[in-house]
């Protein structure tokens, strides 16, 4: 079987191991926020086939699944793998898991799936140019990318970037620099082991979607509803500033 490229995305996420999964699955904003989100843009799924691009430790593809679509994982990690099919398997879930780059789909065939998912993974993958398009190969024509992003005009890194002052519902967003640093290394929230952040601009988006064939169908900036505000002051403050970008693109 051919090996997968050890880029930087891959050996940071291979390095860390189970912290990622422990922080998934107590993840407020994942949990209670992005995922939800997502799940409500990609709307029914049932008897689709879809490819969960850079699938963690499997969450959507187990959701998505149980709402009745046809699943294929792919992750760069393959202790995420092995964890996700663990977990399907535990769950009775037909779901096909692959270790692969995302920029190197080998062995699944050119368009074959209805929708790409791309959760919080395109702003941290090296191969921007090369992820899009593998993504765009192995869709159908006329098939759709479902992308969520960190937002790039409010997040980046917070000491000399895009950085935050004040506490509480009033803290303020400071913009220091949009375009640097566009990589930096960083444990994530919660966590102790460092992994390689990057800093994608809107610009840096659209042309990649561009370049890649991809038609942008739609944009979304969501807001934390009355129901998600009370959960926390920090998914409050998603009532205020959006932080978290969502793409839909079609091939």
């Amino acid at each position: 079987m051919k090996e997968i490229k050890q880029d930087s995305s891959t050996i940071a996420w291979n390095a860390m191991g189970d912290e990622w999964f422990a922080l998934a699955q107590k993840g407020e904003s994942r949990n209670c926020f992005i995922m939800p989100n997502m799940l409500r843009l990609m709307g029914d799924v049932r008897g689709k086939r879809i490819l969960d691009l850079g699938c963690g430790e499997g969450g959507y593809a187990r959701e998505l699944t149980r709402r009745g679509a046809q699943l294929t994982a792919v992750d760069c990690s393959r202790r995420a793998i092995e964890y996700a099919a663990a977990l399907a398997e535990k769950e009775q879930l037909a779901i096909e898991h692959l270790v692969r780059n995302s920029s190197d789909l080998f062995d699944i065939a050119s368009a074959q799936f209805d929708i790409v998912l791309c959760s919080m993974m395109l702003m941290d993958c090296e191969d921007f140019d090369g992820t899009l398009r593998e993504a765009y190969r192995v869709l159908k024509p006329g098939g759709r990318l479902f992308a969520s992003v960190l937002h790039p005009c409010f997040d980046g890194n917070h000491d000399v970037g895009i950085g935050r002052q004040g506490e509480g519902l009033d803290r303020q967003v400071v913009v220091m620099n949009y375009f640097e640093p566009k990589e930096w290394e960083a444990p994530l929230w919660g966590g102790t082991i460092p992994v390689i952040w990057r800093h994608r601009t809107m610009e840096d988006y659209v042309k990649g979607f561009l370049r890649a064939g991809f038609i942008i169908a739609d944009l979304n900036e969501p807001r934390a509803t009355d129901e998600q505000a009370k959960i926390s002051t920090a998914m409050a403050w998603l009532q205020k500033i959006p932080l978290y970008l969502y793409w839909e693109l079609r091939k």
